[in-house]
């Protein structure tokens, strides 16, 4: 008898000792496995609707020929942050490009090199001698229209490791003293936009520096509302006569403008002086339900409308151009880029309250959009030729800050159309292809998916293990009761 319950009791032993086993061999294995796909440092799993935490296939092909290393720094975040998720992915599209966390212990001379302060959060990319500083505001926008808020990391990292790999920086100046149109003042949603972009942007004062700078790329000239002095027709003509680019904005003026220092600038070009009046629509399709001086143009293809698509102007006013035989003699070629519909009139009556069109009043189509390259021949070379580009708008109330009617919460330049045309034209008077767009709306949902993947990364980790131990110990039990 005692020899028997020894046997059932080793009998026993070896097969619990047999299941409990076979419990840490499976959980030695599934650890094996999660180390082992974290090694991997695959992408997590985006189930937020804008991908907010994808990186999209257009950065992967902008920064993928990057040779040079590339460091981006988090400050003051962590690796349970969402948006770390985001920045190892660039590291996965090209291994030049550095992810790290980095705190005032870690890597002290990082927060010393940029003046950070503590309990501050920031991201820094950083080439060499090159950087640019990012904080937690600059991530996100609110849309103006709907106020729901934008998140365009995304756009803001890519642009700035393009940024600080990039040979040269365009600059463009706005010219200042001639207008009530300001990039400091009612521009100042376009400043945004531009420091959201591989560009620079200052302003000059012709009178007081005598010349436009020799680092300018681009000349931005907004309505003028005077005559220019001849210091500052003799500097932009200068400059005009060096290859430089200029892009001019001309709003309606309510009365006749004696200008000729502002004419013969653009006489250089071939355009001629603009009339008093302004463009308003007869299509309801093309127009504006609130008002026929609010037209939606016709957007011509080119290199600068590629992606433009219904912008809207105000009060255009249409752009006269000397004859074709003239434009011959100054060597100047004409490309129209938006064009006011042939159901369109000129208003130069600013007391008529009617909308529809009069038969004393000029019919479309009209110019509203031109771009005007000149061919310049270089002094002292027979053959050498540099080009001088113009685009010119007959309206400059779409780029401002500005909105439709007292009612409104849209300034012009948010309109997508608006945004995209000029920061296009931009883009193409500096020669510079490298930026990009993007912008995933989060509908003041931001970590509602970061959540759900961190609770089902929780399941798979805790969960699984428990549930495997569990089953063996059932199958465990239901053996034991069989014997």
């Amino acid at each position: 008898m005692k020899k028997l319950i020894e046997k059932i009791k080793k009998s026993v032993l070896v097969k619990r000792t047999t299941t409990i086993l076979f419990v840490i061999i499976l959980v030695a294995l599934f650890i094996s496995l999660t180390l082992w796909i974290n090694k991997l440092n695959l992408n997590p799993i985006d189930f937020t609707k804008e991908k907010l935490y994808t990186l999209t296939d257009t950065s992967k092909e902008r920064i993928a020929n990057i040779t040079e290393e590339v460091n981006i720094y988090f400050v003051g975040y962590s690796e349970q942050d969402s948006i770390m998720d985001l920045a190892k992915q660039y590291h996965s599209a090209n291994n030049n490009i550095n992810v790290e966390i980095v705190t005032s212990t870690s890597r002290p001379d990082i927060v010393q090199k940029y003046g950070i302060e503590e309990n501050t959060s920031c991201i820094i990319v950083e080439n060499g001698q090159k950087s640019k500083v990012l904080l937690v505001e600059d991530l996100y926008v609110a849309d103006p229209a709907t106020y729901e808020q934008i998140d365009i990391t995304e756009e803001k990292l890519t642009n700035s490791i393009l940024y600080v790999v990039a040979e040269k920086i365009p600059t463009v100046y706005f010219l200042e003293g001639y207008s009530e149109f300001s990039i400091n003042g009612n521009m100042s949603y376009l400043a945004i936009y531009l420091a959201n972009e591989i560009t620079s942007f200052k302003t000059v004062n012709t009178v007081s520096q005598g010349k436009i700078p020799e680092d300018c790329d681009t000349l931005v000239v907004n309505t003028p509302n005077a005559d220019f002095d001849d210091i500052t027709t003799n500097a932009i003509l200068e400059y005009i006569n060096n290859g430089g680019n200029i892009l001019w904005f001309n709003s309606v003026s309510t009365k006749e403008q004696n200008m000729p220092n502002v004419n013969k600038i653009l006489a250089t070009y071939g355009v001629a002086p603009f009339t008093k009046g302004y463009i308003s629509e007869t299509d309801a399709l093309k127009r504006s339900s609130t008002a026929a001086s609010i037209i939606l143009p016709e957007v011509k293809y080119s290199a600068i409308t590629k992606n433009v698509s219904s912008p809207v102007f105000i009060n255009s006013s249409k752009i006269n151009f000397a004859s074709d035989e003239e434009l011959e003699n100054l060597k100047v070629t004409k490309n129209v880029l938006l064009e006011a519909s042939e159901t369109s009139f000129i208003r130069t009556n600013f007391e008529i309250s009617y909308n529809g069109k009069l038969d004393s009043e000029e019919g479309g189509p009209f110019v509203i959009g031109a771009e005007l390259q000149k061919q310049i021949k270089e002094e002292n070379t027979e053959t050498g030729e540099k080009v001088s580009k113009l685009v010119i708008y007959g309206e400059n109330y779409f780029v401002s800050n500005y909105t439709i009617d007292s009612t409104s919460q849209t300034p012009f330049i948010a309109y997508p159309g608006n945004r995209q045309l000029v920061t296009d034209t931009i883009a193409y008077l500096v020669d510079r292809q490298e930026d990009i767009v993007i912008r995933k709306d989060t509908n003041i949902v931001n970590y509602t998916a970061t959540v759900a993947q961190n609770n089902i990364i929780q399941w798979i980790i805790f969960g699984v293990p428990v549930i495997i131990i569990l089953i063996g110990i059932l199958v465990w039990q239901h053996r034991r009761r069989k014997k």
